[in-house]
């Protein structure tokens, strides 16, 4: 979450988890503790699992009351549509209101937050996410943001046995939505993470993709090469904790140009012997050449 980028439910209001790591200390390959200087922190915020092991993460807050959680649900029969709509819809909503959409079995469900308490203005912010489809249930609550975010009781195990792909979408076109309804994954999400993210400089982080509005990614069995066959096209970039997918060329897409060539050099650094490589490794400079 505070290395790979940080899709929370404020991202349109406040950014990415990343933009506020203000500060880290690592333990690197070679078993040293350093408190990470500006080179180390510009690559642990994007590619913090090539660099070492984050033991302490200084962050700047920000002061959160309550906001508006509203959570509807739509018959998404008619997939392609629903989903421009709802693309459209967020990308002209104010700042304030952020939102996910999962689609499985033919429903949707979507689940937004209104950053505030101002009960008028998140209604007339989501009031017009009614129109996207057929509307199944709804309902919205003024309430405490922690009670949104409850930390999971469950034990995580790591892995997975599907396959879970995924990529960046500058908008949600008429050809990506239809691109997405011909994948027919069982299980798609879409999360929105436009509006602050695109204020940073693409160079500011590791993470570089700041002109994309939507996060894409499909579970399910044996869905890799229909992916690239349909959806790849469509997409621009790609955000690293979604996707199982550890071909060497996909680096390009996670890390694209300069960014990449400046990750490269700095884990020359850091772990010229690559002993950190297991979420979309990155080769060294030297061995590179």
């Amino acid at each position: 979450l505070a290395t790979a980028g940080g899709v929370g439910f404020f991202a349109r209001k406040h950014g990415l988890t990343i933009d506020h790591v203000t500060g880290a200390e690592v333990v690197l390959a070679d078993g040293r503790i350093v408190r990470a200087d500006d080179e180390l922190l510009w690559a642990l915020r994007g590619a913090g699992g090539n660099f070492g092991i984050v033991t302490a993460f200084e962050l700047a807050a920000y002061p959160v009351g309550n906001v508006v959680f509203a959570s509807m649900v739509f018959d998404a029969g008619a997939t392609a549509p629903l989903l421009e709509r709802w693309g459209a819809t967020v990308e002209a909503a104010p700042r304030e209101l952020t939102s996910f959409l999962t689609m499985a079995r033919g429903v949707a469900y979507m689940y937004s937050v209104y950053a505030g308490d101002n009960a008028a203005a998140a209604v007339e912010a989501l009031t017009p996410l009614l129109e996207i489809g057929p509307v199944l249930d709804q309902q919205a609550q003024l309430v405490p943001y922690p009670a949104i975010v409850a930390p999971q009781g469950a034990i995580h195990r790591g892995g997975a046995d599907a396959d879970f792909r995924a990529g960046l979408l500058d908008h949600i076109t008429p050809e990506a939505a239809q691109a997405i309804e011909t994948l027919n994954a069982p299980i798609l999400q879409i999360r929105s993470v436009g509006g602050a993210i695109n204020d940073v400089d693409p160079s500011a982080t590791a993470y570089a993709h700041r002109t994309q509005n939507f996060s894409v990614n499909a579970t399910g069995r044996n869905l890799s090469e229909r992916w690239d066959e349909v959806v790849y096209p469509h997409t621009n970039g790609l955000y690293l904790s979604f996707d199982s997918d550890r071909r060497p060329e996909r680096l390009h897409d996670a890390f694209p140009g300069e960014t990449l060539e400046r990750l490269r050099r700095l884990k020359a650094v850091y772990d010229p012997d690559n002993v950190f490589n297991q979420n979309f490794p990155i080769t060294p400079a030297e061995l590179v050449a």
